[in-house]
This record gives structure tokens, C-alpha cells and sequence, in this order.
């Protein structure tokens, strides 16, 4: 098993949202992460970050790149690649801040 996949077995489930929504601080919808086959991991570990910190602020991106473990490095090689681990590489280096709306599963 990765790491990847060790880290999201310690995390909250999320079978009860249907996405998480990326705001920035005007409001304004930036992403939309959905809970699909694809972007569940990423999900889990948006969701945990928003439940740990209230926001995805530089040091709640730190704790996501080491969550997302092995994936990371890749993502620092490939840019790209995954665009999850590239906006929490991005939010450390601006010093920014991303709130989160969680959108809950009918």
C-alpha cells in the first residue's frame, strides 16, 4: 500500500459531501473538488484541512503535501499533473488563503 493510501484510511470519510467548493476571499468559487472516482483522495484531504484549520491557509497546505505523500513529489516534477497538490504548492508560496464550502449529499 502507499503512503497516499495509508494517510486517507486515517482520514474522515466522506461519503456525505458531494463536493467541496474552493472560495476565494471575495466569495468567489474557484474550484469545485467532486466526490467521483478520481478526486475522492483529494477530497478526503481538502476536507480534513478545512475541519483541521477552518481554511486552507500556507500551514494547513503543508500538512496537505505531506498527506498527499509520494503524490507530492510527483506533482513537483510534473507540473500539472495534479492540480490539487499544485494549488497547495501555489497557496504556500503566495501566503494565501482559500476558504472552503462544503456541499453535502442529498
Amino acid at each position: 500500500m502507499s503512503q497516499f493510501a495509508a494517510n486517507l484510511k486515517k482520514l474522515p470519510g466522506i461519503s456525505h459531501l458531494a463536493a467541496i467548493n474552493l472560495l476565494d476571499a471575495d466569495g468567489n468559487v474557484l474550484v469545485v473538488i467532486e466526490n467521483k472516482a478520481g478526486s475522492q483522495g483529494s477530497l478526503a484531504v481538502y476536507n480534513h484541512l478545512a475541519q483541521t484549520f477552518g481554511a486552507i491557509t500556507p500551514d494547513a497546505a503543508k500538512k496537505g503535501l505531506e498527506l498527499f505523500a509520494e503524490h507530492t513529489e510527483d506533482a513537483r516534477t510534473n507540473p500539472g499533473k495534479h492540480p490539487n497538490i499544485d494549488r497547495l504548492l501555489a497557496l504556500i508560496e503566495a501566503k494565501g488563503t482559500l476558504r472552503i464550502k462544503h456541499v453535502f449529499a442529498i
